[in-house]
């Protein structure tokens, strides 16, 4: 990516703007466009710089979309981000993996196939309301369904405050289908699983031309052909970040995204004689009132049950690995202080 971009085209806001010290006013603001193991490359006024991260910041706390300042070689400092979109990271360890920042509009991907799945749906959508991003169901493959208004419809009863739209993953038809959304200085992001049309739609957004993979016939699963997230230009304006698909979508901190999403629940749950109801048996119970009268999906309660526990487990794990690494910190600077004091005392 060869050619500059004002601020203002890059997304620069009077929000970040207000975030500099006088004597930072000097420095050149960027946003992070790639990040790698010991560097990143950012977008700036002046073209694209590349970058190397100040001691103590490493590339895991820096994500596509990050606004920073830099002295042209060296990143200096991240800006506050006005969004970040977050998960817990794959595997067994408790650590927060950064997706993006400062995305304005998150596009969940799936098909008209067996892909559709409206536990996954749902999921996405409580991570991008969690992180303050507007969702929008994209619904790709309505070619080759024999109902498509039957897809939408689907879609639009897992939540029907969220936008849906069938998609023709083309060239033009993408663009003009998603204009609302992909202004000069806005953000997007994609998201959704392998297969179900991320990169075709990333290249008609952007005028690419990536490497598609084809998906499998018998479950409609694809392999991945996103292997890292890059901040790119929407030819009609606006930005891309396009995401690999994520096998694991393990919320974390999302509970005010979860309340949003389920909030029909969430004000039977308000409604319960006790304040400690489970839902269960408990005399008084809204949430099981409404199940008896036919008003609530056992289904949909299950899941927003299974979200509610996946996210207090995983938020309490990460606060207690964040608990751990405070008091490890503490006992160095103590050990520090202790071998400071014994060399002043001779």
């Amino acid at each position: 990516m060869t050619r500059s971009f004002t601020l203002a085209e890059l997304g620069w806001a009077s929000d970040f703007l207000r975030q500099l010290d006088l004597d930072e006013l000097s420095a050149i603001p960027c946003r992070i466009a790639a990040v790698h193991r010991s560097r990143v490359e950012a977008l700036s006024a002046a073209g694209p710089l590349s970058l190397t991260p100040p001691p103590g910041l490493s590339t895991g706390e820096i994500t596509v979309g990050d606004w920073a300042l830099s002295d042209g070689v060296r990143l200096l400092r991240i800006l506050d981000r006005r969004t970040c979109l977050a998960r817990r990271a794959a595997g067994t360890g408790a650590a927060r993996q950064l997706i993006a920042a400062n995305v304005d509009t998150l596009f969940v991907v799936t098909s008209c196939n067996a892909d559709f799945n409206p536990a996954r749906l749902e999921r996405y959508l409580a991570l991008a309301r969690a992180a303050g991003v507007a969702p929008v169901i994209l619904l790709t493959k309505a070619d080759l369904a024999s109902d498509p208004e039957a897809w939408r419809e689907r879609a639009n009863a897992v939540d029907r405050r969220v936008a849906v739209r069938l998609i023709d993953a083309t060239a033009q038809e993408a663009s003009m289908t998603l204009s609302d959304w992909c202004r000069p200085g806005q953000t997007v992001a994609l998201a959704g699983s392998s297969g179900v049309g991320k990169t075709t739609l990333a290249n008609a957004l952007t005028g690419a031309a990536e490497a598609t993979a084809p998906i499998r016939e018998d479950d409609a699963k694809g392999r991945h052909t996103t292997t890292g997230r890059h901040l790119r230009p929407i030819t009609c304006g606006g930005w891309l970040i396009d995401t690999p698909g994520m096998r694991e979508l393990r919320l974390t901190d999302a509970g005010e995204g979860i309340a949003a999403v389920f909030d029909d629940i969430d004000d039977l749950a308000r409604s319960c004689r006790f304040t400690d109801c489970t839902h269960r048996r408990e005399p008084g119970c809204a949430v099981q009132a409404a199940l008896a009268e036919g008003r609530l999906d056992p289904g949909r309660l299950t899941r927003w049950e299974k979200l509610r526990r996946e996210d207090r487990h995983n938020s309490a794990t990460l606060a207690e690995a964040h608990a751990r690494d405070r008091a490890f910190g503490r006992m160095v600077r103590e050990v520090l202080r202790d071998k400071h004091r014994r060399r002043r005392d001779f």
